[in-house]
C-alpha cells in the first residue's frame, strides 16, 4: 500500500496491495478496500464500505455514509462496490438499513459527478450513471442500465438491463429491459438498439425485441391482453420471458407508451 502522510487510514482497515490513498482521503475502521484500488485526495471511506479490486474513487466522493433515513437505528449495514468501478467527484453513496442491510454497486460501473445512491440500492453490472443523477432508496437496476445526467429516480423504482433513460428524465415508473425511456412524464421511446449492437445482439434478436415491445406499448391495448397476445404469439426465449417477468412483476407499473396506455 501507498499510503500519503497525510492520508487518515485507520489502522483496522484492511488494504489490498498496491492501493494508492492520496494525502487528506480518509477511510474508517471498518472498511475493506481490494487490490489495486486509488483513492483521491479528500475521498472519504466509511465504516461498513466494501470495494473490490482496481476500484477509483475521485475527490470528495463519500461512500458508504449513514443512510438519509429517519427509520435508520444505526443497525450494521454495509455498502459493497463492485471490481473496476469508478466513483466519480463528490458522488454520494449511502449504506443499507434494516431492509437489505447492503447497497451495492457491481463490476465495471461508471458513477459520474455529484451522483447520488440512496440507502438499499441495487446496482447491477456495466451500469453507468451521469452527472447528478440521483437514486432514492431501495432502487433496483439491473446489468448494463445507463442514464442521462440529471435523472431522478423516485424510491421503490426497477430499471430493466440495457435500459436507457435520456438526461434530465424523472422516472416514477418501472422502466423494461432494454427500452429507451425519455419525455415527460417518463414513456416508451424505443428500443435501445445502439446498445444492443454494441453487446452483440443479433439484428435478428433485436427485431424480436422491438416486435415484442410494440405489442406492449404501440396498439393502444392494457398491458394484460398485451402479455397475453406476447406469450400466445411469440416463442419462450431469454429475452422474451424477461421481458414478461419484468413487467408482471413490476409493482408500481411500467412507463407508458406512446399513446398513454396503461
Amino acid at each position: 500500500m501507498s499510503r500519503f502522510p497525510l492520508a487518515n487510514v485507520h489502522p483496522e482497515a484492511t488494504i489490498g496491495n498496491n492501493v494508492i490513498i492520496e494525502p487528506f482521503a480518509t477511510v474508517q475502521k471498518d472498511v475493506v478496500i481490494g487490490d489495486d484500488c486509488w483513492i483521491g485526495p479528500n475521498a472519504i471511506i466509511m465504516d461498513g464500505a466494501r470495494l473490490g479490486k482496481n476500484c477509483k474513487v475521485f475527490p470528495g466522493a463519500v461512500i458508504s455514509g449513514i443512510p438519509q433515513d429517519l427509520k435508520f437505528k444505526g443497525e450494521k449495514t454495509t455498502t459493497e462496490i463492485g471490481d473496476n468501478t469508478t466513483i466519480r467527484e463528490c458522488v454520494t453513496i449511502n449504506r443499507g438499513t434494516i431492509d437489505k442491510y447492503k447497497t451495492v454497486v457491481g463490476a465495471n460501473c461508471l458513477i459520474m459527478a455529484y451522483a447520488h445512491i440512496g440507502h438499499d440500492c441495487i446496482i447491477g453490472n456495466n451500469c453507468i450513471l451521469g452527472n447528478t443523477v440521483q437514486l432514492a432508496g431501495h432502487v433496483l437496476i439491473d446489468d448494463f442500465a445507463i442514464f442521462g445526467g440529471a435523472c431522478a429516480v423516485q424510491q421503490f423504482s426497477k430499471i430493466g438491463a440495457h435500459a436507457y433513460i435520456g438526461g434530465g428524465s424523472l422516472v416514477r415508473k418501472d422502466i423494461p429491459p432494454f427500452t429507451k425511456a425519455a419525455r415527460e412524464p417518463i414513456s416508451y421511446a424505443g428500443i435501445n438498439t445502439v446498445g444492443l449492437r454494441r453487446r452483440g445482439y443479433s439484428q435478428d434478436k433485436i427485431s424480436e425485441i422491438q416486435d415484442i415491445y410494440r405489442y406492449v406499448f404501440l396498439r393502444g391495448m392494457n398491458i394484460s391482453k398485451a402479455i397475453e397476445l406476447v406469450e400466445k404469439e411469440f416463442s419462450s426465449s431469454v429475452e422474451r420471458d424477461y421481458i414478461l417477468d419484468f413487467i408482471k412483476t413490476s409493482e408500481r407499473g411500467i412507463m407508458k407508451g406512446y399513446g398513454g396506455n396503461d
